[in-house]
């Protein structure tokens, strides 16, 4: 048996610690860095990222750019780094001493921290990554994900779409019945799945509005214009629409998973 590919993994919150206890201990030597858990091979300093094959960046997307700082440092070209930030036009692409892929698990729950991770988290989820990579894909895969290839531009402005846009909509749900008490006793599973984002992570929305808020605006107009072309169509084409809708949804996520390729 040939030497385990060695993976540091940087922070240990809901993505890192879901890749810590998701990957195969038999298969990889697996690292971690973090300043609040203590356990086998989990260190608090970032130098015992030296000599590793690949390094997971998952702090908070705020200090995502400081630490490539500090990798730069210490590592070298045969070390791949691939961050987790689900915005990627922030990031510096400049000549590190190792080799940056921008990466990205579309995966997560409205729940934050270490305890919140869990071994699965990315099974059958798309893992964005801007450049191909034979290695990196093969631990992509073995964590249970699809790697995908994208662009970051093409990210950031799907991401907006698609994974900033709930977690506003959520609290704007939320927030349209918070002093309502009729609304909130009657309130029940629908009403609860639609604002679970209402919860999410402080942080991460106010970074998504720090690093994409071009695309989110962008992406709010959208739905404004989606919303004034119902409110002006027929009762007929209002319920040709919905049922198009249903179709389709039905089709993109069969078996409760999103099927598109």
């Amino acid at each position: 048996m040939g030497k385990k590919i060695k993976i540091a993994i940087i922070g240990l919150g809901l993505i890192g610690g879901s890749i810590y206890k998701s990957l195969d201990k038999r298969k990889y030597e697996v690292i971690a860095i973090s300043k609040s858990q203590k356990g086998k091979n989990i260190f608090d300093k970032i130098e015992n990222v030296k000599n590793s094959d690949i390094v997971f960046i998952c702090s908070n997307m705020s200090e995502t750019q400081n630490v490539l700082d500090e990798l730069d440092k210490i590592l070298d070209k045969k070390t791949i780094v691939a961050d987790t930030c689900s915005i990627k036009s922030f990031l510096e692409e400049k000549d590190y001493s190792f080799d940056f892929i921008m990466s990205h698990p579309m995966a997560g729950t409205e729940k934050s921290g270490y305890s919140a991770s869990f071994k699965g988290l990315f099974k059958d989820a798309k893992w964005v990554i801007t450049k191909d990579n034979k290695t990196l894909k093969k631990i992509i895969k073995d964590l249970g994900a699809k790697p995908v290839l994208m662009d970051k531009i093409t990210h950031d402005k799907t991401t907006a779409l698609i994974s900033h846009m709930p977690n506003i909509l959520s609290c704007a749900l939320f927030d349209m019945i918070k002093d309502n008490k009729d609304a909130k006793l009657l309130a029940s599973s629908g009403f609860r799945d639609m604002t679970r984002l209402a919860m999410s992570n402080e942080n991460l929305i106010a970074d998504m509005f720090e690093y994409n808020e071009e695309n989110i605006l962008h992406a709010l107009n959208k739905l404004q214009e989606s919303i004034n072309k119902f409110k002006k169509m027929p009762r007929d084409e209002k319920m040709e629409l919905i049922k198009d809708n249903a179709k389709k949804r039905k089709e993109m996520y069969k078996n409760g998973k999103n099927t598109t390729n």
